[in-house]
């Protein structure tokens, strides 16, 4: 579910990003060969963050005992902020994005200038991307990678959110839909954060000062079951210790202040309007509503 939420909401960001520069190519005197260099660009940006993916598999394998341990905590330390960082940001700049995109689309030096905007834009949500599943693929401390079927599910939905949208759907809007994300991404966070917290208890870097501070085990199982899900995807402990609960206080503190301090959430077209609602050769104005 992590994975699937994850790339479900940095996929949609990359498809924005893409409509947002085919609405403007489309205005433009001459706009096949932009679409052919913008293609490019967002092939290029892929190719960026797959080989930061598999960068970050092979220091990973480089690393035994200790340090690949250290490795790990940090991943899952450096994803939690990351994903903070990437949800205050878009709610503060979100309603500038289409313009920004835009405006360097309109400094770039040709079809080259284009595509590298382009991949740019794919490669920071693809990087973004690759860090945030490498720490859930190490949440449950097992090392095991994530699930790949739930991050082709995730791809999946974008495109479906994304088309429906685009079409006008009655109860769905960028607005509703970055909301409804905002809020689960940070719960992913917390729940990073809560594995990295008892990561570094487990190995005496912190003290859990009282553990546990109490036992619902019997009401809420967090070993299996609904209570596993539960524990995976919002971080909850059955036996939670001081340090831990500490740690949750602190985070969502900092995550109140950093929200309130962002301001109000954009409007639906703050968000750069929508994707293009005909197909990549249309030239009318309106591909992007």
């Amino acid at each position: 579910m992590n994975a699937l939420i994850v790339v479900w909401r940095e996929s949609l960001e990359a498809m924005l990003v893409v409509g947002v520069l085919l609405a403007w190519i489309a205005r433009q005197p001459a706009p096949q060969p932009l679409r052919h260099s913008l293609w490019g660009g967002v092939a290029g940006g892929v190719v960026l963050a797959a080989l930061l993916g598999v960068a970050t598999f092979l220091v990973q394998s480089e690393l035994q005992g200790e340090a690949l341990e250290i490795f790990q905590i940090a991943m899952l330390l450096v994803a939690a902020v990351l994903i903070v960082q990437m949800v205050l940001w878009m709610r503060r700049h979100g309603r500038t994005m289409r313009h920004e995109l835009e405006r360097q689309a309109t400094r770039a030096t040709g079809g080259l200038g284009l595509a590298i905007v382009a991949a740019l834009a794919v490669a920071r949500e693809g990087a973004e991307t690759v860090v945030f599943l490498y720490g859930i693929g190490f949440e449950t401390g097992d090392g095991r990678l994530v699930s790949v079927a739930g991050a082709i599910a995730g791809f999946v939905l974008a495109g479906a959110t994304a088309w429906l949208v685009a079409r006008g759907a009655r109860f769905l809007s960028y607005r509703i839909v970055f909301r409804i994300s905002e809020v689960l991404l940070l719960l992913i966070a917390a729940s990073l954060l809560a594995n990295g917290i008892d990561r570094m208890i487990a190995m005496d870097w912190l003290s859990p000062m009282l553990d546990p501070v109490w036992d619902s085990s019997a009401l809420l199982d967090d070993r299996h079951g609904v209570g596993r899900v539960v524990a995976d995807f919002l971080g909850y402990r059955a036996r939670p210790s001081a340090t831990l609960l500490a740690a949750y206080a602190l985070f969502w503190i900092a995550v109140f202040v950093g929200w309130r301090r962002s301001g109000a959430p954009p409007a639906p077209a703050a968000y750069g309007a929508q994707p293009p609602a005909k197909a990549p050769g249309a030239t009318s104005d309106g591909a992007l509503r």
